[in-house]
């Protein structure tokens, strides 16, 4: 097995304005009752996309010139609200592989670092030009480069954060806590045979 390393993402962008926009809004709760995260994609910003009579609305998501964004941008505090894993699935699914926000909610970015989709933070008028560059041309690409970390969209650069540990994380691919325990596999065998109770049980 080979640990998947995270350090450059590129791809077009999609610009959610708007702060405090929670779980509940990214993945509307009653869309949760699955077993697997297949499919979620289909329901992202589902009531937002959607009015009450099932008509779409102006929501970016609907627009067709994002329609293979990769690059999330959002503003202050995204992802808040209750933790559910939910929320960056159905993005991923979607097709978000990398988000640019004011700040994010801290159990909403683990939940990104885990799926190795990087959640980078940039200042107030940065994004602001994000959004604004990408809305005036969304054929532009952007790249989040983590090590630097950086963010490039044509010709300008805009400097961007992300904690250490989630860095490190994406750069070293330990992020992939699945593929970390298949790597070891002999040892974590090894470790259970000598555990008293775990006689009797097959691998």
């Amino acid at each position: 097995m080979k640990l998947l390393k995270k350090s450059i993402i590129t791809g077009t962008g999609i610009p959610v304005r708007g702060n405090d926009i929670d779980t509940d809004r990214i993945i509307p709760a009653r869309f949760m009752k699955v077993v697997t995260f297949d499919g979620l994609g289909a329901y992202a910003f589902y009531d937002a996309r959607f009015d009450e009579k099932g008509n779409p609305t102006d929501h970016p998501f609907n627009n067709p010139v994002y329609k293979n964004a990769e690059i999330l941008i959002v503003n202050k505090n995204f992802g808040c609200g209750s933790s559910r894993e939910h929320a960056p699935q159905s993005l991923a699914r979607w097709g978000i592989k990398g988000i640019i926000g004011e700040s994010f909610a801290e159990i909403f970015a683990g939940n990104c670092t885990a799926m190795g989709i990087p959640a980078v933070t940039t200042d107030e008028k940065s994004t602001a030009e994000l959004m604004d560059l990408v809305t005036n041309n969304p054929d532009l690409a952007l790249t989040i480069n983590i090590e630097i970390p950086e963010i490039r969209i044509g010709d300008k650069t805009f400097p961007c954060t992300i904690p250490p540990s989630k860095q490190a994380a994406l750069l070293n691919g330990t992020w992939d806590s699945t593929e970390i325990l298949l790597k070891n596999k002999e040892q974590i065998l090894k470790t259970a045979a000598r555990l008293p109770y775990m006689g009797g049980f097959s691998s």
